[in-house]
């Protein structure tokens, strides 16, 4: 399996860039991306605005040789016209028949979700909790090519709506908590604590 990360967005609403924020002992990037580790062969970091940033922070955790997956970070040109053109850019990278996709800032997902959401079939596996929908979600070569053929202007949930979706309940709320604005910054690094310490 392989996975995108998507992290060229603005963090408009943070007034920060989100994803070389610390969260615990990691940025929340790494934290992100080191829920794949023993399930992934490749992770592709899909990286537009401040690429510099991003390149930065994974030539850091490549230094630290904690993961066995290798990294690899693609710059989407057009990542100013929108998510769904990045989604398009890391799905020209994959080689995998089955994959993950996932915005970067989703760091607080347990690894036994993810391991959850893998162990699922289908060509669209969504996870969710208290009934809504959250990331990571797994889809299929099937879909991949669905989506290099579509629009760019279109959106994803256009594409999946072609498909017949699995959704997964999992006890886990990191699925649905995204890290858009610092208070949700705040909450995360709160939540993380308290997990730390349970």
């Amino acid at each position: 399996m392989e996975s995108i990360v998507l992290a060229a967005g603005y963090s408009s609403r943070a007034n920060a860039f989100k994803m070389t924020l610390q969260l615990g002992q990691m940025s929340v990037l790494e934290q992100t991306i080191s829920k794949f580790e023993g399930l992934c062969s490749r992770v592709i970091v899909v990286a537009g605005f401040k690429v510099e940033l991003i390149q930065e922070e994974m030539e850091k955790i490549r230094n630290k040789n904690t993961y066995s997956f290798q990294i690899k970070v693609v710059y989407n040109e057009n990542f100013n016209q929108g998510m769904f053109t990045s989604i398009q850019r890391g799905c020209k990278e994959v080689n995998a028949p089955t994959f993950f996709i996932t915005p970067g800032d989703y760091p607080l997902v347990k690894r036994e979700t993810v391991q959850q959401i893998a162990e699922h079939k289908g060509n669209v596996v969504i996870p969710s909790f208290n009934y809504n929908g959250g990331h990571p979600i797994k889809l299929s070569s099937k879909v991949k090519r669905e989506i290099l053929e579509t629009n760019p202007e279109s959106n994803l949930r256009v594409v999946l709506n072609d498909y017949q979706k699995v959704y997964l309940n999992v006890d886990d709320p990191g699925v649905i908590m995204d890290i858009d604005t610092l208070e949700d910054y705040q909450k995360a690094i709160c939540y993380d604590h308290f997990r730390q310490v349970k």
